[in-house]
C-alpha cells in the first residue's frame, strides 16, 4: 500500500494507533499521574515500523493542535503544531467521543480550585511570547467552532474558574511588587491595586501597577494551567480598552500554572497581537 511506505500520509490505522496512545497519555496527566512518553513511544514505534522518532513527535503535535483548536488541555512536552492531514481530525474526533474518562477528568481539572503558588525566582518566571507556526498553504482553518469535537470546551470552563483566575491575579499583585521593590520603587510597589477586587470587573483590566517612572501600567490577567500556547478568553470591554489604552495596556499570560507558573507578557492593543475569534453574542428579542 501507498500509505505503508515511509515519508507517504499517515494511513488511517497508524493515525488511529497513535490517537490511542496519546489520549491514554492525556488522561493520565488530567489524572495527576506523569506518563513516561519514552516508553510509550518505544511501543508505539513497534506498532509504526515504517515512522521514525521525529515523525511520531510531530504527529503528537499534530494532536495537540487539533485538540487546542477544539477547546481541550493538551499533553504537556507536545506543542501544538498545525495539523495537515484531514483524517486526524476525525479520527480524534472519533476518539474522544468514545472516552468518557478522558471528558470526566478533563471536566474535574479545568474546574478544581487553586492556590496561589510560590513566586519563583524572577529571572526564571518571566519568559518570552510563544512565536506562532504558520499554516501550512494547503490546509484551510476552520472557525473552532466548526470542530466535530466542540462538545463541552474546557478551555472556557477554565476560564470561568474563579478560583484559578483570582489565584493568578494574586500572583501578579506579588510579582508586580516585588519588581519594583527590586528596581527600588518602594513606594510605588506599596501603591499597586487589585482592580478586580476594588472596583469589579468591569474595568477592562485586572491590576493596577506602574513603570519606575510612575506611569500607570494597566494589566489584564488571563491564567491557564496549560501550555503557554493555550487560547484565552477576553470580554469586549478588554478588547476596547486595550485598543484605547494601548501604550498602558498589558496583558499577562499565567501558563503551566499548577505545575511550573511561568509568564509572559504582552503590551498594547490585544487585537494587535492575537487573532480573536468570535465566539458568542449577547442576544435580545427583536421589536
Amino acid at each position: 500500500m501507498e500509505d505503508e511506505v515511509a515519508g507517504s500520509p499517515w494511513s488511517r490505522r497508524e493515525v488511529d494507533a497513535i490517537v490511542r496512545v496519546h489520549l491514554r497519555m492525556l488522561r493520565m496527566q488530567l489524572m495527576g499521574q506523569r506518563p513516561n512518553k519514552t516508553e510509550h513511544n518505544r511501543l508505539l514505534a513497534e506498532e509504526l515500523p515504517v515512522r521514525n522518532a521525529a515523525s511520531i513527535e510531530y504527529k503528537h503535535r499534530n494532536i495537540s493542535a487539533v485538540l487546542m483548536d477544539a477547546g481541550y488541555p493538551t499533553l504537556v512536552g507536545y506543542k501544538p503544531l498545525p495539523n495537515v492531514q484531514a483524517l486526524l481530525h476525525e479520527a480524534v474526533a472519533e476518539a474522544v467521543n468514545l472516552d468518557p474518562v478522558l471528558d470526566e477528568a478533563a471536566l474535574i481539572q479545568v474546574e478544581t480550585p487553586a492556590e496561589t503558588p510560590l513566586l519563583p525566582d524572577l529571572a526564571s518566571f518571566v519568559v518570552n511570547p510563544p512565536k506562532p507556526k504558520p499554516m501550512a498553504a494547503r490546509e484551510p482553518r476552520l472557525p473552532w467552532t466548526a470542530s466535530k469535537l466542540v462538545q463541552r470546551d474546557y478551555l472556557a470552563r477554565e476560564a470561568r474558574n474563579r478560583s484559578l483566575g483570582l489565584a493568578g491575579e494574586l500572583m501578579v499583585m506579588e510579582f508586580e511588587a516585588r519588581r519594583l521593590h527590586s528596581e527600588g520603587e518602594k513606594r510605588l510597589a506599596d501603591r499597586v491595586e487589585h482592580i478586580a477586587r476594588t472596583r469589579g470587573d468591569g474595568a477592562g483590566f485586572d491590576v493596577l501597577s506602574f513603570e519606575t517612572d510612575g506611569r500607570e501600567r494597566l494589566i489584564e490577567v488571563k491564567t491557564t494551567a496549560y501550555v503557554a500556547e493555550t487560547p484565552f478568553f477576553v470580554t469586549q470591554s478588554e478588547v476596547a480598552v486595550s485598543s484605547a489604552e494601548a501604550d498602558r495596556y498589558h496583558l499577562y499570560r499565567l501558563h503551566a500554572f499548577r505545575d511550573s507558573p511561568k509568564l509572559f507578557m504582552v503590551r498594547g492593543a490585544i487585537g494587535a497581537s492575537f487573532h480573536l475569534d468570535p465566539v458568542s453574542y449577547r442576544a435580545r428579542i427583536r421589536s
